[in-house]
């Protein structure tokens, strides 16, 4: 018997493991130590909020303290974009900012877990252009004391290779290319700025602030609140709140990929897809989520919250067509 081409059937008993359907929480999820959204007993409630920094609309922790907590503590993985202070020109290792989901952000955010931070937005045009032309003399006094520091150096390797060769005995004739090299140096000597050590600053990253400043930058949601991001948000919530940890699957043509346990340690074993409650989906699209899901071996779910957005009801494809 060969598989059927024509068929995906829709399952409303869930596999071992996976979310209840109708939104029931009858089957109980084994869930790791601090992997729920915080109770009032929960751990890491008397900790410091984490602070999340938005980029435009780009929720991010700078933080590798915050970025640890977030993970071990409360079951927020985000995505590392940021590139290595010592191998800068290379992208299979990536290191801070830790960029979020909006949905990440705004569950932290509702539950006391994260404080949001927008940007400072400058109070004038002439700030701006101050501070880059003082960062251009900056640069420009550096050059300047770099190529000095540089031609110093070249004359002393001169001085050094002709007191060696008059050690040596060497002809009159060396001696006075050395010195005339030496002597046209000053006006010969290229020190191009490509060459020009630049200093980054990173002890004052503006990552502390009082108070005072945290009210003044805190950031209201970048996001609109249509259907269809309050319906992710909604499973996102309930998913997180099982004990599951979830991270972006784009490159499933789904919304989230759902994992165990951290993503560390374990595999995805769902593709969710958010659909609202009364939307209309074509079948083509179920056909064609069924057979990705039978090819990456993953079981798609599809996740609909209810009317008064309290539940989510959960129905898993799988390609399970016989002929």
């Amino acid at each position: 018997m060969e598989p059927s081409e024509d068929a995906a059937s829709e399952e409303k008993a869930p596999l071992q493991g996976q979310p209840s359907g109708g939104g029931r929480r009858d089957a109980e999820v084994q869930r790791e130590p601090g992997s729920e959204v915080d109770s009032a007993s929960g751990p890491g409630t008397h900790c410091r909020p984490l602070r999340v920094c938005f980029s435009g609309a780009t929720p991010l922790l700078w933080r590798s303290g915050d970025i640890r907590a977030a993970r071990e503590r409360r079951g927020i993985v985000g995505s590392m974009v940021g590139s290595l202070p010592r191998q800068p020109r290379q992208n299979s290792r990536l290191g801070r900012p830790a960029q979020l989901l909006p949905e990440e952000a705004r569950l932290m955010a509702e539950t006391g877990l994260a404080v949001l931070l927008a940007a400072p937005e400058p109070e004038s045009e002439e700030g701006p252009r101050t501070e880059l032309e003082m960062y251009r003399d900056r640069l420009q006094r550096n050059y300047e004391e770099q190529r000095r520091l540089a031609l110093e150096d070249k004359k002393q390797v001169l001085e050094r290779v002709m007191q060696e060769q008059l050690k040596d005995g060497s002809s009159v004739k060396a001696d006075r290319s050395l010195r005339a090299r030496l002597d046209s140096l000053q006006s010969s000597f290229s020190f191009p700025q490509s060459a020009m050590m630049v200093q980054l600053c990173t002890a004052r990253a503006c990552l502390s602030h009082s108070p005072e400043e945290h009210h003044w930058l805190a950031a209201d949601w970048p996001h609109p609140r249509d259907e269809r991001t309050e319906a992710r948000y909604q499973v996102f919530r309930d998913l997180r709140q099982r004990g599951y940890y979830i991270t972006s699957a784009g490159k499933f043509g789904g919304d989230y990929l759902v994992y165990p346990g951290d993503p560390l340690r374990f595999h995805a074993h769902f593709i969710a897809v958010c659909l609202p409650m009364e939307s209309e989906t074509p079948v083509s699209d179920f056909l064609a989520l069924s057979r990705l899901g039978a090819n990456v071996k993953k079981t798609v779910l599809l996740c609909s919250p209810d009317t008064d957005g309290q539940e989510v009801v959960y129905t898993s494809l799988q390609w399970s067509g016989m002929a």
